[in-house]
């Protein structure tokens, strides 16, 4: 029951970066532990079948255990990070071996062809963006463990230097009606604060550094106060304009790996037609469009389109099409020959799956920020007659269980 001590050592990282130990038939689930190691642990909520614990100390360490960078890392505190007590050498595998669990426990799929994880080639100062909450003493915070506590950060060791240097300048104390601060750094070190607030006016600020500055709306339309209301992200060669609120991968190196294995698995030879679907600014569709004959490209926030528009200005063989999938898949007209498809967290809607596969394209690659959404619809995929050829996780998130992944699938 809740309270009790035990000692534990779990055998297997599971989703959501706890670990997984055995008493009998239950479960137990523990954060900030590692495989192999000995622990004691107390119960902090028992339910029969399955429990959380909390780690009260480790008796026998892992010799993947380091001692976290950051001061906020740990129960109680900032609930970015997971796995900073993890050796960097370890998490990618810890990661692969979640999604092989995801794919076969939600999927279906008993020996998943999983490759190794990309490891990213750098283990911190690697994110080239992230948002703040901001309190009511005006401090920067993430939300902690618990996921409802703000906890002031003074300190972000997985942010470019750039954006530390940053945040050490940034006072937002006497600034009325502040939300939310993102803070964001293009591949030129060009700098951007987005702020939003509550009644969505612009704030009193002062700034006397080389940073622009834009109001983020409610509604995500974004109002450039100070400088550029852009900033440029380079990979592979190839310029991509963001507008202030839109997306773009925080690791832009790692974005190279996903648009690599997305052109690796379709091999294509410059007569197909492709669908890239949540395309955002044009990340996939401006290398699939090099190697196609035409890419229809769907995207549903409009100042994303409005970057595609310029960032794919010297490709003649792009469809633009400004929309939501669910609602622009029912309209269009196949075949295609391959589909490249890069939904958000929740996966893709059953009913523009649907769609999709009566589209006919031959082979499709999944872009997956969740390998739980990724298992579930590689199950729909597989019904539908395709099959999982290979996938790819992609470590975009060090010190965090976050895993993007690249899914082949072919029929």
């Amino acid at each position: 029951m809740a309270g009790d001590t035990l000692e534990l050592t779990p055998a297997e990282m599971v989703h959501g970066g706890q670990t997984l130990a055995r008493q009998g038939k239950r479960a137990i689930f523990t954060p900030y532990t590692i495989p192999g190691e000995r622990f004691l642990a107390q119960l902090t909520d028992d339910r029969g079948r399955y429990a959380f614990a909390e780690n009260l100390r480790v008796l026998a360490p892992s010799a993947q255990r380091v001692t976290p960078r950051c001061p906020h890392f740990g129960p109680g505190q900032c609930g970015g990070c997971h796995f900073q007590h993890i050796d960097y050498a370890a998490q990618p595998g810890y990661k692969r071996d979640v999604v092989i669990d995801q794919l076969r426990r939600i999927g279906g799929f008993s020996d998943p062809p999983v490759r190794p994880t990309i490891a990213s080639p750098d283990a911190w100062a690697y994110r080239y963006h992230a948002t703040f909450q901001v309190d009511e003493a005006g401090n920067l915070c993430f939300v902690g463990t618990d996921n409802t506590t703000l906890i002031p950060i003074d300190e972000c060791h997985i942010l470019r230097p750039e954006l530390r240097d940053l945040l050490a300048e940034l006072n937002f104390e006497d600034v009325q009606g502040l939300t939310r601060v993102r803070v964001q750094v293009g591949s030129a070190g060009d700098l951007m604060l987005v702020l939003s607030t509550a009644d969505d006016e612009a704030p009193e600020l002062e700034v006397t550094m080389p940073v622009s500055v834009n109001l983020l709306l409610s509604d995500n339309e974004p109002v450039n106060l100070i400088g550029a209301s852009t900033v440029s992200y380079t990979v592979r060669g190839r310029s991509f304009r963001v507008t202030a609120g839109g997306f773009f991968r925080a690791n832009p190196p790692q974005a190279e790996a996903l648009v690599g294995l997305g052109l690796e698995a379709l091999e294509l030879r410059g007569e197909e037609t492709v669908l890239d679907l949540y395309a955002g600014v044009g990340l996939f569709t401006a290398f699939l469009a090099e190697r196609a004959a035409l890419v229809t490209s769907v995207e549903s926030y409009p100042p994303a389109v409005t970057d595609a528009d310029v960032n794919l200005a010297d490709l003649d063989n792009v469809d633009l099409i400004e929309g939501s999938v669910e609602d622009v898949l029912p309209e269009l007209e196949g075949p295609y020959d391959a589909a490249v498809l890069d939904p958000p967290r929740a996966g893709m809607d059953g009913a523009a799956l649907d769609a999709l596969v009566a589209l006919g394209p031959r082979a499709l690659v999944y872009v997956s920020c969740e390998p739980s959404t990724l298992a579930r619809d590689a199950k729909r995929l597989a019904a539908h007659g395709y099959r999982l050829l290979a996938v790819t996780p992609v470590d975009m998130f060090p010190q965090t269980y976050h895993i993007e992944c690249v899914a082949h699938f072919a029929r």
